[in-house]
């Protein structure tokens, strides 16, 4: 039996789109596509929205139907042979489903994330005690290897704030993520000291939308938006439900969710009162 695919690489992605560009560009249709490689019409849609890996033989029959050069056909090609590469998080395939790994490409490739989160502390600031005990909850079953896997996992997407070229991270967590205790007090103290370290980063801010602030529109769950340099690229929404993921590209779905975004960037605590009430929650854990 063939070894199941992950979800796929934004270079994945990215080539799906330009192989649509080319096929609209040559007119086209999905029907002549497929006839070049003697496959029905859904294998052609299903490339270029990189719902399959891209074959390189498959991709070339398809560029010499569009007029593509032999020159322009050959940096393609080298091209998908790079977005075919397994990407880092591969090397976690066993503790991460399909449906995440595209987030972490995405998490990977952006320049600008925007993250609401109501529950926990988002993973990419998060501390290792921390996760640790959100990852117990959330797989009860599994063993301590299996935990710390997904833990390191973790830890090693955070990498990404401190590397060159970082992504601007902004995010909006609700002041109960703060007040509930996840693990011992000592571990809250950490998480909550990770934090303050975090609103220093300069490509980071941080912002808690207080008890007071009252009902706001982004209380139906906790999303995140994902902006690229990438010219092809839409912003991206990921949206995670209890046992698989929505990801929306569509212009109108994306503006909805960035309107929300900023207004509750607007009703929650400056990214200066933030560093103030992380401070007066930090006295009270001390205390």
């Amino acid at each position: 039996m063939a070894e199941a695919r992950s979800g796929p690489t934004v270079g994945q992605i990215v080539l799906g789109l330009r192989l649509k560009e080319l096929r609209e560009r040559a007119r086209c249709s999905f029907a002549d596509a497929a006839a070049a490689l003697s496959v029905n019409s859904t294998t052609v849609r299903r490339m270029e929205k990189a719902e399959v890996g891209l074959k390189p033989l498959y991709v070339k029959a398809l560029l010499e139907r569009y007029g593509v050069g032999a020159e322009e056909s050959e940096s393609f090609l080298r091209l998908v042979e790079e977005a075919n590469r397994p990407g880092w998080w591969h090397g976690y395939r066993d503790v991460l489903p399909d449906w995440f790994s595209l987030y972490v490409s995405l998490e990977g490739e952006a320049s600008l994330i925007r993250a609401y989160e109501p529950h926990c502390v988002p993973g990419l600031l998060q501390t290792a005690a921390y996760a640790r005990t959100l990852l117990r909850t959330g797989f009860p079953g599994a063993s301590d290897a299996e935990l710390e896997r997904r833990v390191a996992l973790r830890m090693e997407r955070q990498e990404l704030l401190t590397r060159p070229r970082a992504p601007l991270l902004w995010a909006v967590i609700e002041e109960h993520v703060l007040r509930r205790r996840v693990g011992s007090q000592a571990a809250m103290l950490q998480q909550v000291d990770r934090l303050i370290e975090a609103t220093q980063l300069p490509n980071v801010t941080l912002q808690i939308m207080p008890f007071s602030a009252g009902p706001h529109p982004g209380m139906f769950g906790p999303f995140q938006l994902f902006r690229f340099e990438i010219p092809e690229l839409p912003d991206i929404i990921y949206a995670e439900s209890l046992t698989g993921a929505t990801y929306l590209d569509e212009r109108p779905d994306t503006v909805a969710y960035l309107e929300v975004l900023d207004r509750m960037g607007t009703q929650a605590a400056s990214a200066q009162d933030t560093e103030v009430i992380l401070g007066e929650i930090r006295k009270e854990l001390t205390a």
